[in-house]
């Protein structure tokens, strides 16, 4: 059964393509996102060439960690990053593109395509992020003998049925992954039951929490006085905000106003095209609001952040930090960047695609709010004592840096796999 697969992805592929070709998020890289590369394009030799996959500009950071550990181990190396967002591509060229050999779209999942990006890259290694399983792609390693690893695996457990409808249907892809480097030991269960060979699961972390740990508090570089917040002038910041969820935290802002009128507000929509958007929200509440990246923040009680890349930068200015996607059910938000900033952080109650992160910060630097009412009476009494708000930051930064080191516990793992491909001991 495994030709339903292949047939089925080119018929949805020409059936979808006007639209791919169209659409804001994919119209760019279509050369790329069906596996073609200009010559030279593709930087050449190196050993290993390692191919590390992300969907998202929060999958790259994810990812990025393990750079420098794989350098470290395989200093002849070639490592190229691909994203499917566009979000992700400036991510992959712009902040980590230092890190890599080459960025690059990622091929649509059709077997032309990847056979013609695994032979373009000619990767030894592929890692693939999170839940990144293409069959087509995985077909198209094995045949080319190129060894894949998922790292921070996992699988939801509201899906698990939907995985092995599928996996019935075109045939299981699990088999197709030689190492399943999961995040906990509830997710490396799940690709068992899923079919994943015993001997290639291990549990080893999540990388992301690297990323965050390995990140000392950074400079404002002039931020705060652009953002127009003084210093010693209480800030909250909230990030990665979606639709529905700012007009809540606009009202609770006025609330704290009137007991505390030197607080200042920034806001940092998860998605930047929104911008216009909040600053009216902000006006028909009565606040005077504008956008960092015209810099017309001075004086204004509220600013929006509507650049990329700067909220970690941010969030080192803040006094609390409250993120988003956690009062929709959009399934939350990253709460260990700001925590890793040593920053306390609030968030709502749906944080359902970061559990891992809610565990490790819940009590430790992190609180969990059940509504806005909540929100404002936790805030309210933090804002009152400063040496609450010192400690709970202090506590978060602890509490992720101890969660640290999963990035080299995949890069040695990764190393054996190599190994065990070339029929030598690491």
């Amino acid at each position: 059964m495994r030709w339903v697969y292949p047939l089925a992805s080119y018929l949805l592929f020409l059936l979808a393509f006007p639209l791919l070709a169209l659409h804001r998020k994919t119209r760019n890289g279509l050369r790329q996102r069906l596996g073609l590369y200009r010559p030279g394009e593709v930087p050449a030799g190196g050993a290993p060439r390692i191919w590390l996959h992300g969907a998202s500009a929060g999958d790259l950071l994810a990812l990025s960690p393990m750079v420098p550990a794989l350098r470290a181990r395989f200093p002849d190396c070639r490592i190229f990053f691909t994203t499917t967002t566009n979000t992700g591509y400036l991510m992959a060229t712009g902040r980590l593109g230092k890190l890599v050999d080459g960025a690059f779209r990622w091929p649509w999942d059709l077997p032309g395509a990847t056979r013609r990006a695994m032979a373009g890259l000619a990767p030894d290694l592929l890692v693939l992020e999170y839940t990144e399983i293409w069959p087509n792609l995985l077909r198209a390693a094995r045949e080319a003998g190129v060894a894949v690893a998922l790292t921070n695996g996992r699988f939801s457990p509201a899906r698990l049925g939907q995985y092995r409808l599928l996996f019935r249907a075109v045939g299981n892809p699990l088999g197709d992954v030689d190492l399943l480097l999961m995040r906990e030991e509830e997710e490396a269960e799940r690709a068992l039951q899923l079919g994943a060979v015993p001997a290639r699961v291990r549990v080893t972390g999540n990388t992301k929490f690297d990323a965050l740990a390995a990140q000392p508090p950074l400079a404002d570089g002039g931020l705060r006085a652009a953002l127009g917040l003084r210093e010693g002038e209480p800030a909250w910041i909230c990030g990665s905000t979606h639709e529905g969820e700012e007009e809540l935290l606009l009202d609770v802002f006025l609330q704290l106003r009137r007991d505390f009128p030197a607080l200042r507000l920034v806001i940092a929509p998860r998605y930047i095209d929104r911008a216009p958007r909040v600053v009216a929200l902000a006006d028909q509440a009565g606040l005077e609001a504008g956008l960092r990246s015209r810099g017309t923040g001075q004086g204004k009680a509220v600013v929006v952040l509507d650049t990329i890349g700067e909220l970690p930068q941010v969030y080192g200015l803040a006094t609390l930090v409250f993120v988003g996607g956690s009062f929709t059910h959009r399934g939350g938000q990253n709460i260990l960047e700001p925590a890793g900033q040593g920053r306390p952080v609030l968030f709502g109650p749906h944080m359902d695609n970061f559990r891992d992160s809610v565990q490790v910060l819940v009590g430790r630097g992190g609180i969990q709010v059940n509504d806005a009412v909540h929100l404002y009476k936790v805030m309210h009494e933090l804002l009152s004592r400063p040496d609450k708000l010192a400690e709970l930051g202090t506590l978060a930064s602890t509490a992720v840096r101890q969660v640290s080191g999963a990035s080299g516990r995949n890069v040695e793992a990764m190393a054996e796999l190599l190994a065990a491909r070339r029929g030598r001991r690491p």
